[in-house]
């Protein structure tokens, strides 16, 4: 008989482990019947940590995409920076240059009439030949058009499949109601992601994109706000512009969600399920 307390411990670890990765294969191999019950799962996996809380993160929100539509994270028309198919090298390579996207949606005489896609790369030529025989519409890409209510993940795949990053949203009458990019859609699952464009502010809590508009982070410090804005926000309740946003909602807010605080109107670019990232703030 052995009486090592030690060795007895070890035995019941490991038939603890036997024992959850038993259930675990075995809920598995029985098929979990509903998404909670897999959810479940996956939570209890992670409290035993077999996966971490980030892995925990991935998988939901990979899972909360086979449920979301595109309308639920598109880009408002109000919000899409567009290039006119008549406008002048001079006057597209300014929005271009200050908007730091990499696509563009080209439009003729209105939002609706899209001619295609702009891919700042192409744009190359200009620097080695100048404008002079220069035509936008030649160097366009075919926009892709999709419905509102058509499902993330279904999207993701026609992305992958199909090699191009945006697609032009439309509403059931057949209007732009707004873009997403594959990017919007890889965001839902592993959160924000940062290229090299960003590493240039990437201590910047405050960045212009127009003459009244701009890109904040929710840590921006209530006192940094006041400062550059010459606004008037309460510095003693809360530390941050996340903070007083918080409070403005009354709950944490999903991306999109608009609040108007002082005249200033504050709109979700990026929250997780713990808490506000990224704003675009319009100034009164």
């Amino acid at each position: 008989m052995n009486d090592d307390p030690s060795s007895s411990q070890t035995a019941s670890g490991r038939s603890q482990d036997r024992s959850w990765l038993d259930r675990l294969f075995h809920a598995f191999s029985s098929e979990p019947k509903s998404r909670e019950d897999l959810l479940a799962i996956i939570k209890e996996a992670a409290e035993n940590k077999v996966v971490d809380a980030e892995e925990l993160d991935i998988i939901t929100g990979a899972l909360d995409v086979a449920d979301q539509q595109v309308r639920e994270i598109q880009i408002p028309r109000s919000q899409m920076v567009v290039v006119s198919i008549n406008a002048s090298p001079q006057e597209f390579l300014k929005t271009v240059i200050e908007s730091g996207h990499s696509r563009f949606p080209v439009i003729g005489e209105s939002t609706d009439d899209i001619r295609g896609i702009l891919i700042a790369k192409d744009l190359l030529p200009l620097i080695l030949n100048g404008t002079e025989d220069f035509n936008l519409e030649n160097i366009l890409r075919p926009a892709t058009i999709v419905p509102e209510s058509k499902r993330l993940n279904v999207l993701l795949r026609e992305f992958r499949e199909d090699r191009y990053h945006m697609a032009m949203v439309i509403d059931e009458y057949g209007g732009i109601s707004g873009l997403v990019t594959i990017e919007d859609i890889l965001e839902e699952i592993v959160g924000e992601i940062e290229d090299e464009t960003d590493d240039d502010v990437d201590d910047a809590f405050i960045r212009k994109v127009s003459d009244n508009e701009y890109i904040i982070k929710a840590l921006t410090p209530v006192e940094d706000f006041n400062e550059f804005f010459k606004s008037g926000f309460d510095e003693d309740d809360h530390d941050t512009i996340g903070g007083i946003l918080m409070r403005a909602f009354g709950h944490l807010p999903t991306r999109n969600e608009v609040v108007e605080i002082d005249g200033y109107t504050f709109r979700v670019l990026y929250a997780d399920n713990r808490r506000i990232h990224l704003l675009r703030l319009t100034t009164p």
